[in-house]
């Protein structure tokens, strides 16, 4: 519980005026942090879900609202907040609302039109940082190939945990390239951007490792409709949602160097498809990793260096 509030009326505020030494006054809300809070729930608004929101809102903590739940809003602040919780209730995700998703200690901006990073693809980075510092640490400066960047999370992930790597970042979106674009800048970190639908835009080139979160989810899937506000080219691939997957594991071999490593993210369902396509391409060491939830995420393979 907050501090009790005066039990005076507060003065009215003085439009374009201020007391000497003061500050200019702003118009309060009649909402409430707990009114706020439940406005949200009868929404049907997770609370932590609107917590979250309303400190983003307020620009405190979440800590802070636990203690002060009977502050009142400023009239901006108040119609921000209606704003942003409407569109929550509509399904737009949190990290759309608030601009920004933390991914792997990154803090990059995002869009609707990009793909929100999710925590299982962490599976994928921490994978290909394992294989830069083992298997192929032989490779001075490896040169890494991140197909369909959407916000840059992999790419710039890499390149933020293993800096000797010469990072190439391909996506089809002008969209998402600049967002992309945008978050290494803001970032610091350098990573090549380059317009491609798929591995159009580097015919000749070979890399030591070759890493994508592709869309893999199957057209018509029932879960769908719970990501439409989400790019519908980075989320389906076909009938069995394999698409994607397919054509990047059998033009793989044309851009990897001998003993290159191809990772790929896939549905919790696909990990028995994508090693068999993977093996029929002529990849060797073909694996699985699971993500945080125990489910099989990522599978790679090692390319021998001939057909």
């Amino acid at each position: 519980m907050s501090a009790p509030r005066s039990v005076l009326p507060p003065s009215p505020p003085t439009e374009g005026v201020s007391e000497v030494g003061s500050g200019p006054s702003f118009p309060e809300s009649s909402l409430t942090v707990n009114q706020a809070l439940a406005q949200a729930a009868a929404l049907g608004v997770d609370r932590l879900d609107a917590q979250w929101l309303l400190a983003h809102v307020l620009g405190q903590s979440r800590t802070w609202l636990l203690t002060h739940d009977d502050h009142t809003l400023l009239a901006e602040q108040a119609n921000t907040w209606n704003a942003l919780v409407q569109r929550r209730a509509a399904g737009e995700p949190f990290a759309y609302l608030i601009g920004e998703r933390e991914f792997h200690g990154l803090t990059l901006q995002v869009s609707p039109a990009v793909l929100v990073p999710r925590p299982d693809t962490e599976t994928l980075v921490d994978w290909a940082l394992e294989l830069l510092t083992g298997e192929l640490a032989a490779h001075p400066e490896p040169e890494v190939i991140d197909l369909g960047t959407g916000s840059g999370a992999i790419a710039l992930a890499v390149k933020h945990s293993h800096p000797a790597a010469r990072v190439t970042a391909l996506d089809a979106s002008p969209a998402a390239l600049a967002q992309a674009q945008a978050n290494a800048l803001r970032l610091q970190l350098d990573v090549a951007f380059l317009p491609s639908d798929w591995w159009q835009a580097v015919a000749g080139r070979r890399y030591a490792l070759a890493l994508s979160n592709p869309p893999y989810i199957a057209e018509g899937d029932v879960h769908l409709p719970a990501l439409a506000h989400e790019p519908a080219m980075a989320l389906t691939s076909g009938p069995d949602g394999l698409d994607a997957i397919r054509h990047l594991a059998t033009a793989a071999p044309a851009h990897l160097l001998p003993g290159a490593w191809l990772l790929l993210e896939h549905g919790w369902d696909q990990a028995g498809a994508v090693r068999s396509l993977l093996q029929a391409a002529g990849f060797e060491a073909v694996a699985t990793r699971r993500d945080l939830g125990a489910q099989e995420r990522c599978t790679g393979g090692r390319w021998p260096g001939q057909r």
